[in-house]
């Protein structure tokens, strides 16, 4: 017993201490090929840590720095890296030196990858390994993330199909040139899809429709040119579409009313021109419209009054003429309505008084007339964001005369300075008046010189 006793407190003290040289080396937890290829990728792009030494287990929760997730599979005990943030504190920050790295592609677990602000001095590219054999139909990549990297130049590479689970393409704020490639609608797991503020030149593809699973889509501040191809009208599932800021032409295509999950629509700063498709109030869903300076030249379409879910709807600077609808009224969610910049005639609808939620409402620089409608408590709720300047026609009841300083308003309706329809009347009998009074006059001084002749 005695014996016993005396070599069950060696044995647990040699377990301990082996305990605690276990816990004092790194273990490795990680693939040694991917945990190399980690390191290697980490020294190419940061400066931050002599990585290898401070994270010697990086997918350790004790060793691991902010940035960097791993997870355990099924088909092994061992952790693989599943995301990477760089750029952005508190992520590890980009040298300038920093290029894109390609060995990427070769870490096999990889779901996410961002480079936010990362590539700002040296210039570099998309880059796939060639001859590579991890990148296959089953890789794993679903978010790819470059943003705002204003040293990533050249093309979209068409090796981005590889990627058959990627699910967001976000590759927006770059200096990227030249047409899409088309192999990139064959990725059909797509969700969004954002190529936005790039140098992209030519036309959208037909095979854009084969993106069935989209639900966001921006195309913004490019330089796109031809028209909008029929076959967006098969992204049923597409709840946001920004195509602004191009040089789209021709009409809206009338497959776009088949985009009933739509909520936000933008097409401003194009050459877009003609009617709109008829059938528009098809798009129950959408909240905000925006469609600013396109050459349409055409009146103003009563569809969207009975777009109820409307908050936003911008019009302005597209040569629109004719009077505003009436039946805008009852766009009761709306909180913006731009007009400026138009050919509108006629008075403001006196029924843009019930507008309970109405923040800001532009219908300067046009031809609108008459007696502005509303009363100070919608004027002075509105404020500065409600703006009627540019409208000479337009004149403001006596009693709201000094609000018209900001509305843009000068004249007050019946007074000398107006020129609405009553001052138009008046001031001409003014006229009238004083050549009468100096007829008058005239007689007056003949008949005198007379009777005075008479006397004489």
């Amino acid at each position: 017993m005695l014996l016993s006793t005396t070599i069950t407190p060696s044995v647990s003290t040699n377990q301990h201490a082996s305990n605690m040289i276990k816990n004092l080396s790194p273990q490795p937890n990680m693939n040694p090929n991917e945990l190399e290829t980690l390191f290697n990728i980490m020294e190419s792009i940061s400066n931050d840590q002599n990585w290898r030494t401070s994270y010697p287990n990086p997918c350790q929760q004790t060793s691991s720095w902010l940035g960097i997730e791993c997870k355990k599979t099924n088909l092994d005990d061992i952790y693989h890296v599943t995301r990477l943030d760089f750029g952005t504190h508190p992520n590890p920050t980009c040298m300038k030196t920093a290029t894109f790295p390609s060995l990427i592609f070769q870490l096999p677990n990889l779901e996410s990858v961002f480079f936010i602000q990362c590539f700002t001095h040296t210039q570099t590219k998309i880059t796939f390994q060639e001859n590579s054999t991890t990148i296959l139909p089953s890789s794993t990549l679903q978010q790819l993330s470059l943003r705002s990297n204003p040293a990533l130049i050249d093309t979209i590479p068409p090796q981005i199909s590889s990627l058959k689970s990627l699910q967001i393409l976000t590759l927006s704020q770059n200096n990227l040139f030249g047409r899409i490639p088309e192999q990139i609608f064959t990725l059909n797991s797509l969700v969004h899809l954002d190529i936005s503020y790039n140098n992209l030149t030519g036309n959208i593809p037909n095979q854009l429709g084969n993106l069935r699973n989209l639900v966001g889509l921006d195309l913004s501040y490019n330089s796109f040119t031809g028209p909008i191809p029929d076959t967006i009208g098969y992204l049923t599932t597409l709840q946001k579409l920004d195509l602004s800021a191009n040089s789209f032409t021709g009409k809206i295509p009338e497959t776009i009313i088949e985009l009933c999950s739509l909520n936000f629509l933008a097409l401003s700063n194009n050459k877009l021109s003609g009617n709109f498709p008829k059938g528009l109030n098809k798009l129950q869903g959408l909240q905000y419209f925006l469609m600013d300076d396109n050459p349409m030249y055409i009146k103003l379409p009563k569809e969207f009054s009975q777009l109820q879910k409307l908050q936003e709807l911008r019009l302005a600077g597209s040569g629109y003429s004719g009077e505003i609808p009436s039946s805008y009224s009852q766009l009761l969610n709306l909180t913006t309505l731009s007009l400026q910049n138009n050919r509108l005639t006629g008075e403001i609808p006196v029924e843009f008084t019930r507008f309970s939620h109405m923040y800001h409402l532009n219908l300067s620089r046009n031809m609108l007339s008459g007696v502005v409608p509303f009363n100070s408590s919608f004027l002075k709720g509105l404020g500065r964001n409600l703006d009627l300047s540019g409208n000479p026609g337009l004149c403001l009841d006596q009693h709201e005369g000094d609000n018209g300083i900001y509305l843009g308003v000068v004249n007050v309706c019946g007074s000398k300075n107006s020129s609405s329809s009553t001052s138009s009347i008046t001031m001409p009998l003014k006229n009238k008046s004083k050549a009468s009074c100096g007829v008058f006059r005239f007689l007056f001084v003949l008949c005198v010189l007379l009777w005075l002749c008479c006397i004489l």
